[in-house]
């Protein structure tokens, strides 16, 4: 099987799907009664790979099987820093096969592209993931009743 990287904006028949992925993995907060509106969302991260928000579609013999974001909203512990990789999903059956490395790896390049010489990321579950991806751990906060680590990836010689 061969891996693809692409803009989400290149595959509008994939909106849904990675919709439906959101409303899956984050049910609080795109499920009912939440204050997420998935499709509004994936609309965002369907933009030019020249600016953020940004979002990355991982394919495997072009079905969808992950996805990535650059995100310009920041996280609320931590207001002053961005931008932030965030909405990264791959389904469960496909994880720890090296699909979120090659979308955090390629989301790295295009922000070092659009001039960012940090990137920033706040995860709960991923913390082997970003440790192999050599991310500096920044700090560790409560979010939503979850301990959350934020983490930095330097991108330019500052």
């Amino acid at each position: 099987m061969s891996l693809k990287l692409e803009p989400l904006a290149r595959y509008p028949q994939h909106h849904a799907v990675v919709a439906d992925w959101f409303s899956t993995e984050w049910p609080d907060y795109y499920g009912p009664g939440g204050e997420g509106d998935a499709q509004a969302d994936v609309a965002r991260y369907a933009q030019p790979a020249d600016t953020a928000p940004y979002g990355l579609l991982a394919l495997q013999d072009d079905q969808p099987c992950g996805f990535a974001a650059l995100k310009t909203e920041t996280f609320p512990s931590h207001p002053e820093l961005g931008p932030w990789l965030g909405a990264a999903y791959v389904p469960p059956p496909l994880r720890r096969g090296g699909i979120g490395a090659a979308l955090i790896t390629v989301l790295e390049v295009a922000a070092r592209q659009m001039g960012y010489p940090k990137l920033y990321c706040a995860t709960a579950t991923a913390d082997s993931l970003m440790l192999r991806c050599h991310w500096t751990l920044l700090d560790t906060v409560q979010h939503q009743g979850h301990a959350i680590r934020v983490y930095e990836k330097r991108l330019l010689d500052t």
